[in-house]
C-alpha cells in the first residue's frame, strides 16, 4: 500500500518505539503534523526550538532511550543547533528531524532555507538529507541505530517538503547493516588481562569514572570492581551518580572545581583506571603536569578517545559494562586481600579528606548557595532527578548534592550550555512522571529558556525550578574577581525581574526565600506542591566556587578562596 512520506515517517517513529517527541511546527512540516495528529505519538510543543532539543536530551539522559526533536526549515532548524551540539559533546542519543524546502529549490536561497546538514556536520554523529520518499523508512531506522549504538550521539535527518508529500511503499528493513559502521563492543581479552596485571602491581591506584558509566548502565559493575580491589573512585561531572556519593571509597568530583581529596589522589596516584571518560581539560588542567607518576589504563567504547589528550599505557576499546563484567569475572576470590594491601594508600586518601573537606561559612547570616543545595539533597528522595544550568549553580550542585543513583544528574558538561537545565528537566519529567525533578538554576541562565514556563503550565508538568539568585553572572564574576582585578565588566544583573511574578504570570506557583530560616520551609513547599514551581532564593552575591584549579595549573595546584590566593601570591613574592 502506498503511503505519503509523512505517514512513513510517523510509522517509522512508532516502529522505533517513540512515544513522545518535542518540537515546533512550520510550513514545510504541515504534511507531517497532519499525519501525526491521530498517530498516538505525543508531541510536546515547546516555546522555542532550542528547548525542544534540550527536552529531548533530558528525556534521553534520564531514561536511556533515544530522544526525538523536530523543527521546521531555516531558523527552526538553526535554533536546534545549540541543543544538538550539547548532545554531541555529552554523547547523548538523539534524533533531530528538520524540515527543508523542496528538493528542486535547495541551493536557490528559497524562503526559510538553510544548509542544516552543512551547519551541523561537525556536531552530529551522522546526518542525512532525504531526497527520495522510498528511502525514508530505511534512513529513520539507521538514524536510531547510529544514535544509540557505539558511543551514542545525535543524528540529524533533513526532510524536504516534497519528500514528505511524495508517496511510496513502507519498506522497513529487517535489520540495519551500514558499511563502515561496526562499533566494537567487546573488549580484547588480552588487554583486559593486562588491566588486572597493572592493578596487581599498583600501590596507589584510583578509578576515574566518567559519563560512560551512566550511558552503559554499568554502575553495579563499577561498584563491584571498586569494592573487590579496594580502589577509591572519583567521578567527572557527568559521571556523578555512577558510584554512590555516600560510599566510603567515593572521592567526589575531580578537576577544576573538584574536591581536594580527589585531585590529590589523582596527582599522587601510580595507576589511573579511566573508565568511560575522555580526559577533558576541566579534569586534567595542565596536561604536562597531570598525574606525573601514573600509568594509565583507559576503558572506552570510542577508539578515537584513546590517547587523544593523555598518553594511555593500556587501552581497552569496548563497552564499559561488558569490560567491567569481564574484569569482575576474571578476578578470583583467592586473590590477595586488597583491603590490607591498599590500607596505606586509603589512609592517605582519608587524610586528604580531613585536611580540606568541602566547606563554606555555615555561620553566615546570608543564605549560602551551598547550604540550599545541601538542604535540598537532604529533603529530596534518593531517586530525585536534578538538572542544572551552567555556572556556579552547576558546580555547587556537583560538590554538595549527594548523588547516589545513576541518571539522577543531568547537566551540560562538554559544551557548558546556559539554558539547558529547565527544558532538560521537562524532558526528564515526561520520561519519569512519578519522580521529583528539580532544575537548579542561576538567575542568568534561567532567563535563556524561561519561556518554557508556558509549556510546564500547559501540561501541569510538576517540574521544580530552584533559582539561586545572586544578581550576577556568578562564574564569570568569580574569574573577574580572581584574575581581572575585580573589574566586573558586563556581569552584574541588577535589573533582574521578579521571578515570582513571572512564574505567576504564566500560571505557575512562585515562592521567594530571603531569610536563612525559611530555606527548609521554602524547599518543602516546592517539593510537596503537585504542579510546577519556581522557588527563588536570594543568596550571597559574592560567594565563590572553591576549590578551584586555575587555567594552566596542575590539578594539585588548587586555590581555596580569594584571601588564600592573595596569601599564596604574597608568599611567592617573598
Amino acid at each position: 500500500m502506498q503511503m505519503t512520506g509523512a505517514q512513513i515517517l510517523v510509522q517509522s517513529l512508532k516502529d522505533e518505539g517513540v512515544e513522545i517527541m518535542f518540537g515546533y511546527p512550520g510550513g514545510v512540516l504541515l504534511d507531517f503534523y497532519d499525519a501525526l495528529f491521530k498517530s498516538g505519538i505525543r508531541h510536546i510543543l515547546t516555546r522555542h526550538e532550542q528547548a525542544a532539543a534540550h527536552a529531548a536530551d533530558g528525556y534521553a539522559r534520564s531514561s536511556g532511550r533515544v530522544g526525538v526533536c523536530m523543527a521546521t526549515s531555516g531558523p527552526g532548524a538553526t535554533n536546534l543547533v545549540t541543543g544538538v551540539a550539547t548532545a554531541y559533546m555529552d554523547s547523548v542519543p538523539l534524533v533531530a528531524l528538520t524540515g527543508q524546502v523542496p528538493t528542486h529549490m535547495i541551493g536557490g536561497d528559497a524562503f526559510q532555507e538553510a544548509d542544516i546538514i552543512g551547519i551541523t556536520r561537525p556536531i552530529t554523529k551522522h546526518s542525512y538529507l532525504v531526497t527520495r520518499t522510498e528511502d525514508l523508512a530505511r534512513i529513520v531506522q539507521e538514524a536510531f541505530h547510529i544514535a544509540s549504538t557505539g558511543r551514542p550521539g545525535p543524528v540529524l535527518v533533513d526532510l524536504p517538503k516534497d519528500v514528505l508529500a511524495g508517496k511510496a511503499k513502507y519498506n522497513r528493513p529487517k535489520s540495519v547493516n551500514i558499511r563502515g559502521y561496526k562499533p566494537k563492543v567487546e573488549g580484547h581479552s588480552g588487554q583486559i588481562k593486562r588491566v588486572l596485571t597493572e592493578i596487581g602491581k599498583a600501590k596507589r591506584a584510583v578509578i576515574y569514572a566518567g559519563g560512560g558509566i551512566i550511558l552503559s548502565d554499568a554502575s553495579a559493575e563499577l561498584r563491584k570492581f571498586a569494592e573487590h580491589n579496594q580502589i577509591p573512585v572519583t567521578n567527572t561531572l557527568l559521571g556523578l551518580g555512577g558510584f554512590p556519593a555516600d560510599h566510603p571509597l567515593h572521592l567526589g568530583m575531580l578537576g577544576m572545581h573538584g574536591t581536594y581529596r580527589a585531585n590529590m589522589t589523582i596527582h599522587e596516584s601510580d595507576l589511573i583506571l579511566a573508565i568511560g571518560a575522555r580526559f577533558d581539560d576541566r579534569v586534567t588542567g595542565n596536561v604536562a603536569k597531570f598525574a606525573p607518576n601514573a600509568r594509565v589504563v583507559h576503558i572506552d567504547i570510542d577508539p578515537s578517545a584513546i590517547s587523544k589528550n593523555i598518553v594511555v599505557h593500556v587501552p581497552v576499546v569496548g563497552d564499559v559494562k561488558g569490560v567491567l563484567a569481564e574484569l569482575n569475572r576474571l578476578q578470583k576470590k583467592e586473590e590477595p586481600v586488597w583491603a590490607e594491601i591498599r590500607q596505606k594508600w586509603l589512609d592517605q586518601v582519608r587524610q586528604w579528606s580531613e585536611e580540606r573537606p568541602l566547606a563554606y561559612d555555615k555561620d553566615s547570616a546570608q543564605i549560602k548557595p551551598q547550604y540550599v543545595i545541601e538542604r535540598l539533597s537532604e529533603l529530596a528522595p534518593d531517586d530525585a532527578i536534578i538538572t542544572t544550568e551552567v555556572g556556579q549553580n552547576q558546580m555547587w550542585t556537583a560538590q554538595f548534592y549527594q548523588f547516589k543513583k545513576p541518571r539522577t544528574l543531568l547537566s551540560s558538561g562538554g559544551l557548558g550550555t546556559m539554558g539547558y537545565g529547565f527544558p532538560a528537566a521537562m524532558g526528564a519529567q515526561f520520561a519519569n512522571p512519578g519522580r521529583l525533578v528539580v532544575d537548579i538554576a542561576g538567575d542568568g541562565s534561567i532567563q535563556m529558556n524561561i519561556q518554557e514556563l508556558a509549556t510546564v503550565a500547559q501540561h501541569n508538568l510538576p517540574v521544580k525550578v530552584l533559582i539561586l539568585n545572586n544578581c550576577f553572572l556568578g562564574m564569570v564574576r568569580q574569574w573577574q574577581e580572581l584574575f581581572y582585578d575585580q573589574k566586573y565588566s558586563s556581569t552584574c544583573l541588577a535589573s533582574n525581574p521578579d521571578f515570582v511574578k513571572i512564574a505567576e504570570a504564566y500560571g505557575v506557583k512562585g515562592i521567594k526565600v530571603e531569610n536563612k530560616k525559611d530555606v527548609d520551609s521554602g524547599l518543602l513547599e516546592m517539593i510537596r506542591h503537585d504542579g510546577p514551581v519556581v522557588l527563588e532564593v536570594l543568596v550571597d552575591r559574592e560567594e565563590g566556587v572553591y576549590p578551584m584549579v586555575p587555567a594552566g595549573a596542575a590539578s594539585s595546584d588548587m586555590i581555596f578562596g580569594p584571601k588564600r590566593k592573595e596569601e599564596k601570591k604574597l608568599k611567592a613574592v617573598k
